[in-house]
């Protein structure tokens, strides 16, 4: 892919949510890219003019919560759907494409924390497109609310614990999973584990839990990340 003009920009919501592996996969297929730290008190841009795609990264805040942020997000995010500017977002960032494009964010009726399977939904080509023939997969999950599926959207991943993982609109993607993790994360977010007042439960793991395979696990997510991010990447203006 030849080098694009404008960066992706990257926003970062809590310190602990970097963009991780999707940064290492930009970085190798030579696409600039430009962390904004919500977190640090870096100002939304105004304009979606100078980039070539958006992107969202998790965090520990709802999307309804009364922060100033959030709405000139959710405006940035409508912009760029407007303009046709590719948007893609992970977790928190999933949840905030959603709403700003007409969806709901509730509670989900269970947390998932941990590693879980995650079904593609083969009733439609855009699995497909985003998918390729990738089957069942193991993706990391840390959550306690859950986005809906905005109007002309189609969610392309479900779990036993969250009917909505991923729903794709035009070129925009937004995922409630996090395969954008490393090991490094994952020791790093285990060590909040309390502070979700997590029990051990059929979607909630133990540190010890997510830490056990984790080198050949996330080395099987990356596969599913490649395809994702490879499709977003394709639907960058030049």
């Amino acid at each position: 892919m030849s080098r694009l003009n404008k960066p992706i920009a990257v926003f970062r919501h809590s310190p602990l949510e970097g963009p991780g592996y999707f940064a290492t996969f930009l970085d190798r297929h030579s696409i600039p890219w430009e962390l904004i730290r919500i977190d640090e008190g870096a100002a939304v841009p105004n304009s979606v003019a100078g980039f070539a795609g958006l992107c969202f990264m998790g965090g520990p805040m709802s999307v309804n919560d009364e922060l100033p942020w959030i709405r000139q997000v959710l405006e940035l995010i409508r912009t760029a759907a407007a303009r046709d500017v590719p948007v893609i977002g992970h977790c928190l960032g999933g949840q905030l494409i959603s709403k700003a494009l007409g969806g709901r964010v509730t509670r989900n009726p269970t947390k998932e924390i941990g590693w879980g399977a995650v079904t593609p939904v083969r009733d439609t080509p855009v699995a497909a497109e985003w998918l390729g023939d990738i089957d069942v997969f193991e993706a990391f999950h840390w959550h306690g609310e859950t986005f809906s599926i905005p109007h002309g959207a189609t969610r392309i991943l479900a779990s036993a614990h969250c009917a909505n993982q991923a729903y794709a609109l035009g070129p925009h993607l937004g995922m409630q999973c996090h395969v954008e993790m490393t090991e490094d994360m994952i020791r790093q977010w285990s060590r909040q584990w309390a502070d979700e007042y997590a029990a051990p439960g059929p979607a909630v793991q133990t540190p010890e839990q997510m830490m056990e395979h984790a080198a050949a696990r996330i080395a099987a997510m990356r596969v599913v990340a490649d395809h994702l991010y490879a499709h977003w990447i394709g639907g960058l203006k030049h």
